[in-house]
Protein backbone atom coordinates (compact mmCIF):
# COMPACT_ATOMS: atom_id res chain seq x y z
CA UNK A 1 0.00 0.00 0.00
CA UNK A 2 2.64 2.57 0.60
CA UNK A 3 4.71 1.27 -2.26
CA UNK A 4 1.41 2.33 -4.31
CA UNK A 5 0.91 6.03 -3.00
CA UNK A 6 4.15 6.69 -3.23
CA UNK A 7 4.10 5.83 -7.00
CA UNK A 8 0.77 7.53 -7.08
CA UNK A 9 2.78 10.53 -6.31
CA UNK A 10 6.20 10.41 -8.41
CA UNK A 11 3.23 9.59 -11.03
CA UNK A 12 1.44 12.82 -10.19
CA UNK A 13 4.61 14.82 -9.96
CA UNK A 14 5.95 14.11 -13.18
CA UNK A 15 2.73 14.59 -14.91
CA UNK A 16 2.47 17.92 -13.22
CA UNK A 17 4.34 20.53 -16.41
CA UNK A 18 2.03 19.55 -18.32
CA UNK A 19 -1.02 21.69 -16.45
CA UNK A 20 1.01 23.62 -14.06
CA UNK A 21 2.78 26.80 -13.72
CA UNK A 22 5.12 25.45 -10.47
CA UNK A 23 5.73 22.30 -9.40
CA UNK A 24 7.08 22.50 -5.03
CA UNK A 25 8.64 20.17 -2.72
CA UNK A 26 10.02 20.35 0.60
CA UNK A 27 10.80 17.96 3.22
CA UNK A 28 10.74 18.33 7.37
CA UNK A 29 12.59 15.80 9.46
CA UNK A 30 9.38 13.69 9.54
CA UNK A 31 6.82 14.45 6.42
CA UNK A 32 7.53 15.13 2.68
CA UNK A 33 5.30 17.43 0.84
CA UNK A 34 4.65 18.24 -2.84
CA UNK A 35 2.62 20.95 -4.04
CA UNK A 36 1.43 21.79 -7.88
CA UNK A 37 0.22 25.16 -9.11
CA UNK A 38 -1.84 25.87 -11.86
CA UNK A 39 -1.58 29.41 -12.92
CA UNK A 40 1.71 31.98 -12.85
CA UNK A 41 1.96 35.35 -10.46
CA UNK A 42 0.54 37.49 -13.43
CA UNK A 43 -2.86 35.70 -13.67
CA UNK A 44 -5.58 36.58 -11.46
CA UNK A 45 -6.66 33.57 -9.82
CA UNK A 46 -3.99 30.67 -8.43
CA UNK A 47 -5.18 27.17 -8.14
CA UNK A 48 -3.66 24.63 -6.17
CA UNK A 49 -3.11 21.16 -4.12
CA UNK A 50 -0.54 19.37 -2.72
CA UNK A 51 0.04 16.08 -0.56
CA UNK A 52 2.23 15.51 2.37
CA UNK A 53 3.31 12.24 3.66
CA UNK A 54 3.98 12.38 7.70
CA UNK A 55 5.69 9.72 9.25
CA UNK A 56 3.42 7.57 11.21
CA UNK A 57 0.88 7.11 8.29
CA UNK A 58 -0.37 10.51 8.19
CA UNK A 59 -1.73 11.68 4.91
CA UNK A 60 -2.74 15.30 4.36
CA UNK A 61 -3.97 16.42 1.14
CA UNK A 62 -4.60 20.23 0.04
CA UNK A 63 -6.65 22.20 -2.43
CA UNK A 64 -5.82 26.31 -2.60
CA UNK A 65 -8.08 28.89 -4.19
CA UNK A 66 -7.17 32.21 -4.42
CA UNK A 67 -7.51 35.85 -5.77
CA UNK A 68 -4.03 37.39 -6.50
CA UNK A 69 -2.38 40.36 -8.05
CA UNK A 70 0.95 42.06 -7.57
CA UNK A 71 1.46 44.63 -4.68
CA UNK A 72 4.05 46.94 -3.36
CA UNK A 73 5.15 46.74 0.82
CA UNK A 74 6.80 50.11 1.40
CA UNK A 75 9.24 49.81 -1.99
CA UNK A 76 9.14 46.27 -1.64
CA UNK A 77 7.75 44.23 -5.12
CA UNK A 78 5.00 41.72 -3.48
CA UNK A 79 2.47 39.05 -4.81
CA UNK A 80 -0.42 38.59 -2.50
CA UNK A 81 -3.25 36.18 -2.20
CA UNK A 82 -6.04 36.01 -0.50
CA UNK A 83 -8.38 32.65 -0.59
CA UNK A 84 -9.18 29.45 0.99
CA UNK A 85 -7.27 26.30 1.93
CA UNK A 86 -9.66 23.24 2.10
CA UNK A 87 -7.44 20.63 3.81
CA UNK A 88 -7.97 16.93 4.84
CA UNK A 89 -6.40 14.25 7.07
CA UNK A 90 -6.27 10.57 7.72
CA UNK A 91 -4.53 8.59 10.06
CA UNK A 92 -5.52 4.86 11.52
CA UNK A 93 -7.31 5.95 14.29
CA UNK A 94 -8.63 9.59 13.06
CA UNK A 95 -9.55 12.02 10.24
CA UNK A 96 -10.74 15.18 9.53
CA UNK A 97 -10.23 18.06 8.06
CA UNK A 98 -11.31 21.98 7.48
CA UNK A 99 -11.52 24.87 4.88
CA UNK A 100 -9.33 27.28 6.08
CA UNK A 101 -9.52 31.51 4.85
CA UNK A 102 -6.63 33.12 5.31
CA UNK A 103 -3.76 34.19 2.34
CA UNK A 104 -0.19 34.46 1.13
CA UNK A 105 2.46 36.82 0.21
CA UNK A 106 5.77 36.56 -1.36
CA UNK A 107 8.35 39.93 -1.08
CA UNK A 108 11.18 40.49 -3.35
CA UNK A 109 14.13 42.38 -2.28
CA UNK A 110 15.13 44.29 -5.27
CA UNK A 111 19.08 44.97 -3.28
CA UNK A 112 19.71 40.74 -3.27
CA UNK A 113 18.94 40.09 -6.79
CA UNK A 114 16.93 36.83 -6.41
CA UNK A 115 16.09 36.61 -2.55
CA UNK A 116 12.13 36.79 -1.71
CA UNK A 117 10.32 35.88 1.60
CA UNK A 118 6.80 34.21 1.56
CA UNK A 119 4.45 33.76 4.04
CA UNK A 120 1.32 31.79 4.65
CA UNK A 121 -1.56 31.66 7.51
CA UNK A 122 -4.89 30.32 7.04
CA UNK A 123 -7.06 29.43 10.21
CA UNK A 124 -10.32 27.84 10.30
CA UNK A 125 -12.83 27.80 13.20
CA UNK A 126 -15.32 24.85 14.42
CA UNK A 127 -18.28 25.73 11.76
CA UNK A 128 -15.79 25.46 9.27
CA UNK A 129 -14.03 21.87 10.30
CA UNK A 130 -15.57 18.58 9.70
CA UNK A 131 -14.44 14.57 11.03
CA UNK A 132 -12.35 15.04 14.11
CA UNK A 133 -10.97 18.19 13.55
CA UNK A 134 -12.44 21.28 15.46
CA UNK A 135 -10.50 23.40 14.33
CA UNK A 136 -7.48 23.89 11.84
CA UNK A 137 -4.31 26.63 11.57
CA UNK A 138 -1.80 26.37 8.76
CA UNK A 139 1.41 28.71 8.77
CA UNK A 140 3.83 28.43 6.40
CA UNK A 141 7.09 30.89 6.09
CA UNK A 142 9.79 30.68 4.11
CA UNK A 143 13.01 32.51 2.72
CA UNK A 144 14.15 31.79 -0.84
CA UNK A 145 16.74 32.62 -3.21
CA UNK A 146 16.11 31.83 -7.00
CA UNK A 147 19.22 29.68 -8.21
CA UNK A 148 18.43 29.76 -12.13
CA UNK A 149 15.06 31.66 -13.82
CA UNK A 150 12.63 28.76 -13.68
CA UNK A 151 14.12 27.73 -9.96
CA UNK A 152 14.77 28.27 -6.54
CA UNK A 153 15.47 26.82 -3.29
CA UNK A 154 14.11 27.42 0.25
CA UNK A 155 14.60 27.04 4.03
CA UNK A 156 11.52 27.89 6.59
CA UNK A 157 9.20 26.31 9.04
CA UNK A 158 5.92 24.52 8.60
CA UNK A 159 3.33 24.41 11.41
CA UNK A 160 -0.33 22.89 10.49
CA UNK A 161 -2.62 22.30 14.09
CA UNK A 162 -5.88 21.02 15.03
CA UNK A 163 -8.14 20.36 17.67
CA UNK A 164 -9.30 17.21 17.76
CA UNK A 165 -13.43 17.39 18.35
CA UNK A 166 -15.04 16.58 21.70
CA UNK A 167 -11.75 17.40 23.66
CA UNK A 168 -9.18 19.70 24.01
CA UNK A 169 -6.26 17.94 22.30
CA UNK A 170 -4.11 19.40 20.16
CA UNK A 171 -2.39 17.80 17.55
CA UNK A 172 0.24 18.93 15.08
CA UNK A 173 -0.34 17.45 12.15
CA UNK A 174 3.05 18.82 10.67
CA UNK A 175 5.09 20.99 12.28
CA UNK A 176 9.35 21.98 12.02
CA UNK A 177 11.81 23.09 9.80
CA UNK A 178 11.59 22.43 5.88
CA UNK A 179 14.11 22.55 2.99
CA UNK A 180 13.15 22.49 -0.74
CA UNK A 181 12.91 23.51 -4.70
CA UNK A 182 10.37 24.92 -6.60
CA UNK A 183 10.31 24.84 -10.15
CA UNK A 184 8.82 26.80 -12.67
CA UNK A 185 7.52 26.23 -16.14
Amino acid sequence: MKASRISVLVLSLAAAPVFASDVDLSLTNDSVKGQVNVFGNNNDLQLGAGYTYHEGSRHIGNIDFHAQGRTALGNLPTTAGIGVRGIAWDQDNADGGAVGLGGFATVNIPRAPGLSFTGGLYYAPSILSFGDSDDMTSLELRANYRVIRNAEVFVGYRYLNTELENSSIDINLDEGVLAGMKIFF
